[in-house]
């Protein structure tokens, strides 16, 4: 508006001067409010102004506390503005006439049509409205002879004919009609002579006047120079302007609104009655808006200086902490990744769209590509890891889509979108579209680079033939003498094998710094924003959606950069400072001539990485790894069958098949002796259908008398002999059991449980069967049967079983402390803590199960008197079933001063008690620490560099990185 409405303001907001003082009085600081009628409450002096409560003081519920009172003082001030004043004079120059009010200038001021006429002249998208008598009426400036004049700074062009005079007229030219209900009032005309213009305020109808001199531009042109895109060229009919093209593109941007969305909400905003009313240009949007966004990226990066075209990626914006510097500090770092909600439809006429930035941005030139893949041969490996989605869904294809997702490459530092690298999968995430991203980002500004680490969730497998590939492309290449550092995230990795941990983890990667390698996950999410309104678009369109969607992000990203770079240095300070503290305690209590020894290991594995990735794993325990149950079986069987007899063939498989059965009778005596006191009918239910199944592979109570027997019993007698009698000293089986008293404190002894039980359930309680195993018999019977050979391998057997409990009750415990560490002493909530203590008491039932079994292994042992594995095979004690933070975290400061209960430091080689097992756990931790630091390091020195680096470009910006 112009300085008169200003000056006609009722109020005027306090000046600030530099000299003014900034403790001064609030009661000097007033509005001259002239509105008068209010509340002594509301007139109240106020919390906002008074300067005594400190921002933040009060919650959102104490603001809406204060509000309830003055609710009616608000809602009479917004009813008293919906009246025109008692006085209904122009507010500019006080002529008594029909009376108007603009609602976007400041005070909502009343106006006479001339003075409208005057003051909107260039601002001509104000919505105004007109007292009818009874109400403000909507209406347009158009209807009270508003023209816009282009080419001569808003005055009437002198060439044409017939000048339009003004004429002062209190009256509009164009009266609306009185008959509201077959007419809807609707604030535009449809007129030959007006021109649809969309602003972000709303759809006008505006009557526009084009410069007719001789040297005059096109009209198309004459509107785009004033701020307005023309719909068409010839003889523009509608046109949007440049405020309402960046707010549907940042709209698009930050809420992923479609261009339907917004020109809805335009048409609401036009008219709220009758939206339908309002002309529908959602289609020219939706173009216009591709060429803006086309333009913009244009001038952005310096292509309107000059004429010559973009090439491929010249239009994106890439990360600038990124430099050509052959230093290994600048090495390129990748991550590589999909994204499968980036669906894309089969265009209904594809060989009539028109592509703008086709592979001038983030997605690949689509020719090449495609002739990349009708080349590209997939070649199907047998994975080597574990099944891994990305490799077995690489061939899965949808019919109805020409693209079941994106894929491509990001810097892997800071998470910026590398130009000319992202592709469209045709199927799953296949090798030929990685590879082909890959390549391409390995050559995007890497001129010196001899270096580049990337990040992939399936690296172990689909680095094997890479090279392979880019040679018997044509349309591949990688630059000459890179070599390429093999990674995988910090959280995918922990789905592969145990090996792949050391071999590809960013934590044993030199120069890696603190990189996690999952940054590409978190930038698909905003992008996922836009992709159910990207679905359905014509090829072209959604490819500049998502070019220009990426480009937003790495932009964000830059304008960021250096305060993020500023909070990662001070993190790498702290880190390092941690990190070296805590590797100094291992070096210095660790052997000078071993710490030499590993010193040299580290150095061996980090040469051979490259060429053998198997090299990393002596950052892992080397080991040979105790004999499990399974194994034991299997060297009985391989023994049995080359010089057993036919008496001996089947015997172990029989004894761990007993084994078995034993475990889940243990598993299931448990499980009853939880239940408490008063069980309902669900739990006796579900005990009594856990009876009948191990009653399948027992002996049942009756058939026991009438000579019945099972599989077992059946195999029992071809083992034992004939004079075995099942009859013989049928008892019911002991087991231990650790009790927790906080944990339990329901659990009742097996004389109480029979008081309390079903009697239906009562009738065979297989738990308690002995079954007849040589330890159970007893090694004189088995030598009066003639079967003492089955001794010796059930106690093979038994150690076997030792060796699984004992690993699973560490692996647990480890856990135990993993639980503590990362989710009950971060809860804060009842609910979280509620929920990680659920856990916790899930891992210690389990916990108290492998113990029993172990209990029960050891008293097994000592029926079959195996010494010797007595004295190896303590007895379990509850102090031993403690959870330790040390045994869960390898990099944990004061480790080596922490004291492990004996099964930690069992030799697993199983000839004695030893050191070994701890000698090798010290090692790995000395090696795991050593990485830990020097990834600190790294990341520190690497954050200083750049942080350098972009503080210098900053104080001289007339140099110019080059990206």
């Amino acid at each position: 508006m112009c300085s008169k409405l200003f000056a006609l303001l009722s109020f005027r907001l306090p000046s600030q001067s530099a000299q003014s003082s900034p403790t001064k009085s609030p009661a000097k600081q007033t509005l001259n409010l002239t509105n008068p009628q209010f509340t002594p409450d509301f007139n109240s002096h106020h919390a906002d102004w008074s300067g005594h409560d400190p921002i933040g003081s009060q919650s959102p519920n104490d603001y809406l506390r204060e509000w309830i009172p003055r609710k009616d003082d608000y809602l009479r001030l917004l009813l008293e503005r919906e009246a025109p004043p008692t006085n209904k004079s122009c507010s500019l120059c006080g002529v008594n006439s029909v009376v108007y009010r603009c609602h976007d200038c400041l005070g909502d001021p009343i106006i006479c049509a001339k003075c409208c006429r005057h003051e909107h002249r260039r601002l001509p998208f104000h919505k105004i409205s007109k007292w009818n008598g009874s109400f403000f009426e909507e209406t347009s400036l158009t209807k009270i002879e508003l023209e816009i004049h282009l080419g001569h700074d808003g005055l009437p062009c002198p060439v044409l004919e017939n000048a339009h005079e003004w004429e002062d007229m209190d009256e509009p030219v164009y009266e609306p009609s009185y008959d509201r209900s077959a007419i809807p009032e609707l604030p535009f005309l449809h007129g030959k002579e007006c021109t649809t213009v969309v602003d972000k305020s709303g759809v006008h109808s505006l009557i526009i006047r084009y410069c007719k001199c001789p040297n005059a531009c096109t009209p198309d042109k004459q509107l785009f120079a004033i701020g307005m895109f023309p719909a068409s060229f010839s003889r523009p009919k509608s046109a949007f302007t440049f405020s309402v093209l960046d707010g549907f593109l940042l709209d698009n941007l930050e809420c992923g609104t479609s261009a339907m969305n917004y020109y809805s909400k335009l048409r609401r905003m036009t008219s709220s009655i009758f939206p339908h009313s309002v002309p529908d240009h959602y289609r020219e949007l939706m173009r216009v808006g591709r060429q803006w966004r086309q333009l913009k990226l244009l001038k952005w990066n310096g292509f309107a200086h000059d004429r010559k075209q973009p090439e491929s990626g010249e239009l994106a914006l890439f990360c600038p902490a990124h430099s050509d510097d052959p230093e290994w500090i600048y090495a390129r770092s990748l991550v590589m990744d999909g994204n499968f909600k980036a669906e894309h439809l089969h265009p209904t006429r594809p060989e009539d769209e028109v592509w703008l930035t086709d592979g001038l941005c983030f997605m690949v030139t689509r020719d090449k590509y495609k002739a990349h893949l009708a080349g590209a041969n997939e070649h199907v490996q047998m994975s080597e890891c574990n099944n891994h989605r990305a490799v077995n869904q690489a061939n899965a294809s949808q019919h109805k889509l020409e693209a079941t997702g994106i894929g491509g490459c990001a810097c892997a530092r800071h998470g910026c979108f590398v130009p000319h690298s992202i592709v469209d999968f045709q199927k799953g995430e296949r090798q030929m579209n990685m590879d082909y991203a890959l390549c391409h980002a390995l050559s995007h500004h890497t001129n010196g680079l001899t270096r580049a680490l990337t990040f992939y969730d399936i690296n172990c497998q689909y680095n094997k033939h890479f090279r392979r590939r880019v040679n018997e492309s044509p349309y591949m290449s990688i630059p000459a003498g890179m070599e390429i550092v093999l990674g995988i995230g910090l959280w995918h990795v922990h789905g592969h094998q145990d090996k792949c941990y050391v071999r590809y983890a960013s934590t044993f990667i030199t120069g890696a710094a603190r990189i996690d390698g999952e940054i590409m996950e978190t930038l698909w999410a905003p992008l996922n924003i836009i992709s159910p309104s990207a679905r359905g678009m014509s090829t072209p369109h959604r490819q500049e959606c998502l070019d220009y969607q990426m480009n937003d992000s790495n932009f964000m990203k830059m304008i960021r950069m250096s305060g993020f770079l500023c909070r990662k240095y001070r993190e790498a300070v702290k880190g390092v400072s941690e990190s070296t503290a805590a590797f100094q305690k291992l070096h210095d209590a660790a052997d000078p001539t071993i710490v030499e020894k590993w010193e040299e290991q580290d150095r061996q594995a980090q040469i051979r990485r490259l060429a053998d990735p198997s090299a990393m794993d002596v950052f892992d325990v080397q080991l040979q790894k105790a004999p499990t149950r399974k194994q034991q079986e299997l060297a009985l069987l391989a023994r049995v069958g080359r010089g057993g007899g036919n008496a001996q063939r089947g015997a172990a498989t029989w004894i761990a098949s007993g084994i078995t059965i034993e475990e889940l009778q243990i598993s299931l005596l448990m499980d009853i002796r939880r239940l408490g006191k008063h069980p309902t009918e669900t739990q006796h239910l579900e005990i009594g259908r856990r009876r009948t199944k191990l009653q399948s592979r027992l002996v049942s109570h009756f058939h026991i008398r009438a000579r019945a027997i099972d599989e077992f019993t059946i195999a029992a007698v071809n083992h034992l002999g004939e004079d075995f009698d099942l009859d013989d000293d049928i008892r019911d089986m002991e087991v231990e059991f650790i009790d927790d008293s906080e944990q339990e404190v329901d659990a009742v002894t097996d004389s109480e449980h029979d008081s309390h039980e079903d009697p239906r359930c009562m009738v065979f309680r297989p738990e308690n069967v002995m079954i007849p195993l040589p330890s159970n018999i007893g090694i004189h019977r088995c030598t009066e049967l003639g079967v003492g050979h089955l001794v010796g391998q059930e106690i093979a057997l038994r150690e076997g079983q030792a060796n699984d409990t004992l690993q699973a009750i560490r692996v647990l415990l480890a856990d135990k402390a993993v639980l503590f560490r990362t989710t009950v002493r971060p809860a804060k909530s009842q609910a979280k803590v509620t929920r990680a203590w659920t856990q916790v008491h899930s891992v210690e039932r389990v916990i108290r199960l492998q113990t029993m079994i172990y209990s029960k292994c050891r008293a097994q042992l000592s029926n079959l008197q195996a010494h010797a594995l007595l004295e190896k095979y303590l007895r379990m004690e509850k102090s031993h079933l403690k959870a330790s933070a040390a045994v869960a975290d390898p990099n944990a400061r004061g480790q080596r001063n922490s004291t492990l209960p004996w099964f930690w430091s069992l030799d697993v080689q199983g000839d004695s008690i030893s050191n070994d097992w701890m000698n090798e756990f010290y090692r790995v931790h000395w090696l795991r620490a050593k990485a830990l630091r020097d990834r600190w390091q790294a990341h520190m020195y690497h954050q200083l560099a750049k942080h350098a680096r972009t503080s210098f470009l900053k104080a001289n910006p007339m140099f110019k990185v080059i990206v």
